[in-house]
């Protein structure tokens, strides 16, 4: 059973604070948040770090602007998740109101695999291009560049993911992750990186006199596209990725989304005007990976592009059928894997390596964070592509950087990984055919070097209890519209609770009364019919709810044990 702890609030922080304006809860919240000065939670615009961070920036705004005077074709290499979607978007509605010709192509993940290869170049080569943009995707294509160079077109590598031990010989490479950036901000998602460079765009047009007798372009169009993609790709959220979280949900407020968001939205069952970061991570988000998992992402990015509504609504609907068929195919894949763990006991291991030849390649990386949560152990999923190969999708827990285990794999077992990718808490790879026993031996050997045991103890970290008096719909309202997320977890509460009343909702939810300090909740336990003793210490969040016109406040069980 995980251990629940209280996160830790220096007094001093929390203090200056309050003296600074902020309420005695929120100062607390935020200051357990590492927040010391209320400018860093402000989220304005002007306080988004500068563009000239980013190592190479300006060389890639040269080269675009160069591109855009000589009316050359530019063609963006996407990536088919939410991140690269979005990117993508960002990138040909960017480009194209800053003057450029430019168009798309994206990789089916079951037809092509990942990022630039050169079997991608040869596709995106019939549309002759002058210069390739590749967006969250290219620091590892050493060969796709290779192959684009030989064809003589020159590559613009824009990506934020890790870099191997060779660069690509592109021709600018704007990465905040790569050798040498300072960029003090080294959580940009693909699309982050991709607006910071049309930022630098904009500015070196400037400088050439672009806008002398018009008006600038209006990025801040484009912010609902990168908060989406921000949020949903779970990048660590600092205060530079809150900020474009938090701009980006204003304009989807205010009513100023484009017709692609608003149609998602719409697909979801959702309202733009109480956008919140968990609509974009746990509904918009799943519905444009879902075409990237199960079909073509190319869908997805023709959505975010749809400028009639219309034509958004009908493709978001597209995305929203392909979402379904994505949940049975993962509810499938759960299922299986279950049975066949079915004796793995978690105590004897470090890691958990699953492997079946029938799962869907798109899906396994849904199905490693499912196990992953189940299991509180770093996860490889693996299945079988056309080609023969294994490919495979892993998650990770606190503790373990999932790359850097993948890479001692690689360096101690030379041919045993074909390639791999990724990031601390996510990564992907291939192996050749039925070697999958002889990396789940390698892979666990690696990670029991590299973890703690007590990491393996899951752990939920709270912000201890909250007042009775302080639970108001209000609250839960403010709660719910602030920025939360990786590496800056939405608030979570502990106390003991007497179980008055309790009763099973729509077949697998359950619906409770609970009772403290003399004052009564409404509860909901999503999920989770199974009934509840008479005494529980719960971890719970404070959730604004509305039926009937009628505002509400719920309390949304996360976790209890026994009050004994």
């Amino acid at each position: 059973m995980p251990a629940i702890t209280i996160r830790s609030c220096p007094a001093d922080t929390r203090t200056a604070l309050e003296q600074a304006g902020l309420a005695p809860t929120w100062a607390r919240l935020y200051a357990a948040r590492g927040v010391t000065h209320p400018d860093q939670i402000a989220h304005r615009l002007p306080q988004l770090l500068p563009p000239a961070g980013l190592l190479h920036v300006e060389r890639a705004a040269a080269l675009l602007a160069d591109a855009i005077a000589a009316n050359q074709r530019l063609l963006i290499i996407a990536d088919y998740d939410a991140d690269g979607a979005t990117a993508c978007a960002v990138g040909v509605r960017g480009l194209r109101m800053l003057g450029a010709q430019v168009d798309f192509i994206v990789p089916n993940r079951l037809e092509h695999g990942y990022g630039l290869t050169p079997d991608i170049v040869k596709l995106a080569a019939a549309r002759q291009p002058d210069l390739l943009v590749t967006v969250d995707n290219g620091i590892a294509a050493v060969e796709g560049v290779a192959a684009a160079n030989a064809l003589g077109i020159p590559v613009l590598v824009t990506d934020h993911h890790l870099p191997g031990d060779a660069l690509p010989d592109a021709a600018c490479i704007v990465n905040p992750n790569q050798p040498g950036c300072g960029f003090a901000s080294k959580n940009l998602a693909g699309v982050g990186v991709m607006f910071y460079v049309l930022l630098a765009l904009r500015a070196e047009l400037r400088e050439r006199g672009a806008y002398a007798e018009n008006t600038e372009p209006d990025l801040r169009a484009l912010l609902d596209l990168v908060a989406l993609g921000t949020v949903a790709d779970v990048v660590r959220l600092d205060a530079n990725n809150r900020t474009l979280g938090a701009q980006g949900l204003a304009r989807m407020r205010a009513g100023k989304a484009c017709a692609g968001v608003n149609a998602l939205f719409r697909a979801a069952g959702r309202d733009p005007a109480r956008a919140t970061v968990f609509d974009l991570g746990f509904m918009l988000g799943p519905r444009l990976n879902a075409a990237g998992r199960i079909d073509d992402m190319a869908l997805g990015i023709e959505c975010l592009l749809a400028d009639e509504p219309a034509t958004a609504q009908q493709l978001a609907q597209q995305l929203d059928t392909l979402n379904r068929a994505r949940r049975d195919v993962e509810g499938d894949m759960l299922e299986e894997a279950l049975a066949i763990l079915a004796s793995f006991d978690a105590s004897d291991s470090y890691s958990l390596t699953a492997y079946q030849p029938g799962w869907h390649i798109g899906v396994i990386g849904i199905l490693a964070s499912r196990l992953k949560d189940k299991f509180h152990r770093p996860t490889i999923v693996l299945a079988r592509s056309e080609s023969g190969e294994l490919k495979g999708s892993g998650r990770s827990i606190p503790g373990l950087h999932l790359r850097d285990a993948l890479d001692l794999v690689d360096k101690r077992h030379p041919g045993l990984i074909l390639k791999f990718g990724g990031h601390a808490m996510a990564a992907g790879l291939s192996l050749p055919a039925n070697r999958h026993d002889e990396f789940s031996r390698a892979f666990e050997t690696v990670v029991r070097e590299l973890i703690d045991p007590a990491d393996l103890e899951g752990v939920i970290e709270t912000d201890g209890e909250l007042d009775p008096a302080d639970h108001s719909y209000a609250l839960a309202e403010q709660l719910d519209h602030a920025v939360w997320g990786q590496g800056f977890p939405a608030p979570l509460f502990t106390a003991t609770f007497d179980v008055q009343a309790q009763r099973v909702v729509g077949e697998k939810h359950l619906k409770l009364k609970l009772a403290r300090a003399g004052a009564a909740f409404e509860a909901m336990r999503f999920f989770h019919p199974d009934p509840l003793p008479e005494r529980i210490r719960a971890v719970y969040a404070l959730m604004p709810n509305e039926f009937n016109g009628q505002q509400t406040l719920q309390l949304k069980l996360q976790h209890w044990e026994p009050a004994d």
